[in-house]
């Protein structure tokens, strides 16, 4: 299977706000290396949102790791909002990821004794926003997302789709550019997985943020505006 023909996202002469050339991952196994990721190119428009597909163990997880500056390519270029990411330091990788790019995960990852409030607030906190206004644009956020009674509950006491609302209220309240989302309702029924990522289109499209989500659902996949599968470590047409 080629990628030759894959369209790699960028119309003419719209800039791109997240762009990806050449990356590549490998492992070392007794067998020999293991190629991971082999020429992960493509590029995003503001607003726009990508579904990734592909088997397990395809190297899906690897890709959003480096995408999110949680990991470094083996070789590779990424750009956001027009500034390279190769060869920054540790620390401005994370001030980046921090700023400019939201993480949604299968598990909502929230802290327990927290209130979903302050789980929301804790990344405005960390830039150094005010306590009072961190609290008010968290608590602005989770009322969008149907949460206003529930703002003062800590995990536990949510059901499965409320605590993912609030992971996503929590990756969009520093408005990040880039959102990086790794099979953000794979633990949620069918009913419950289409509202929150019906919210979480949304949501992204007011702000403007690029998506990459890593789904297994063809039905989400199709729903958004470009689908790529992640096959023997290239990006290939989405469709089946």
């Amino acid at each position: 299977m080629s990628d030759v023909s894959v369209n790699t996202g960028e119309a003419a002469g719209v800039e791109s706000l997240f762009r990806v050339n050449d990356l590549h991952k490998g492992f070392s196994a007794p067998a020999g290396e293991l190629h991971i990721l082999q020429g992960i190119t493509f590029s995003l428009i503001e607003g726009e949102f990508l579904a990734v597909v592909g088997e397990s163990g395809s190297g899906k997880s690897t890709m959003l790791q480096i995408l999110g500056t949680l990991d470094r390519p083996d070789r590779g270029e990424m750009w956001l909002d027009g500034e390279s990411i190769h060869g920054l330091s540790n620390g401005r990788q994370a001030r980046l990821r921090n700023e400019k790019i939201g993480f949604v995960y299968q598990a909502h990852h929230l802290i327990p004794e927290l209130t979903a409030l302050e789980n929301v607030a804790l990344p405005l906190l960390v830039q150094g926003v005010a306590g009072k206004e961190a609290d008010a644009r968290a608590a602005s956020l989770l009322e969008r997302l149907g949460l206003a009674a529930r703002q003062h509950h800590v995990p536990s006491h949510l059901s499965g789709g409320e605590a993912q609302r609030v992971a996503v209220a929590r990756a969009l309240v520093t408005r990040p550019r880039l959102l990086l989302a790794d099979e953000p309702t794979g633990n949620l029924d069918e009913h419950t997985a289409g509202e929150v990522f019906a919210l979480l289109r949304q949501l992204c499209r007011e702000e403007r943020a690029a998506v990459v989500m890593v789904t297994h659902s063809m039905a989400l996949a199709h729903s958004c505006d470009r689908m790529l599968r992640l096959h023997e470590g290239r990006l290939v047409s989405g469709q089946l």
